[in-house]
């Protein structure tokens, strides 16, 4: 007779949340914050072909990490959703709440009844009329929601992103500011100091405008990418440039 080995449903639960928070924390990280122009969405993605960052609904982001099939199903999902939600009742009727909630309901069910849990982690963000009014709600791949009030982190080092995030986070920054502020977040390694480059042809970065009227989701690539780059790189350049002129001025008197 063969023997039965038994299980207890807590140790099943865990297994599933240490497996989905491992493969999870391999992901490379996103960043989203609400400023003076709107929210910001700041992905790592080295490839060019697969989007971790994405418009929802007229004024809904969303970005993940994570498996990316996995999330892809997710994010078609909450469109369908968005759209019929829209189109049987009023556009204004769809918001980040209710998608964020349709999207743990999802997880939940699918961390609970399936054997392998999705290993993701996402972000349901929407403009508001004013910075505060802007909502971030950051989904777990066991269907906890968290209501993030003006940033969050997710991937690999979403803790340190976080306190990084904290010490500069402004409401009222523009975009460019805001765009400084992520980069150096997602640059800065995990407590040890060092900061790694981090170039246009691996970034990922798209805002949810608030001036704008309707579809409010934009990509910022190419030219537009380059132009706010600079700033994030702002602190370096004045000591350089103070100390090309000092170089030059010590030959002069000697030549006379």
């Amino acid at each position: 007779m063969a023997m039965q080995f038994y299980t207890s449903p807590e140790q099943i639960m865990r297994d599933r949340a240490e497996f989905a928070r491992k493969n999870i924390s391999r992901g490379r990280n996103v960043v989203v914050l609400s400023c003076a122009d709107g929210v910001l969405l700041v992905a790592e993605n080295v490839s060019s072909a697969l989007h971790k960052v994405y418009e929802l609904y007229d004024r809904i982001g969303f970005a993940a990490v994570g498996k990316y099939n996995e999330f892809e199903n997710l994010r078609t999902a909450g469109v369908r959703m968005a759209d019929l939600r829209g189109y049987s009742y009023d556009r204004r009727d769809v918001n980040a709440a209710s998608l964020a909630k349709a999207y743990a309901q999802t997880l939940g069910a699918i961390f609970s009844e399936q054997t392998k849990p999705f290993e993701v982690e996402i972000c349901v963000a929407g403009v508001g009329t004013s910075p505060e009014a802007d909502e971030l709600y950051r989904l777990t791949f066991d269907g906890s929601i968290n209501d993030e009030p003006g940033y969050l982190a997710m991937g690999g080092a979403a803790e340190h992103l976080k306190e990084v995030l904290a010490e500069g986070h402004d409401f009222a920054a523009p975009l460019a500011d805001a765009f400084a502020l992520a980069l150096r977040a997602l640059s800065s390694d995990s407590g040890n100091g060092t900061r790694r480059e981090l170039t246009t042809d691996v970034l990922e970065v798209a805002v949810l405008e608030r001036a704008r009227p309707g579809r409010v989701f934009r990509r910022i690539e190419g030219l537009a990418l380059d132009a706010i780059m600079p700033r994030a790189e702002a602190e370096d350049e004045p000591e350089t440039a103070e100390a090309e002129p000092a170089e030059d001025e010590t030959p002069e008197p000697d030549e006379s």
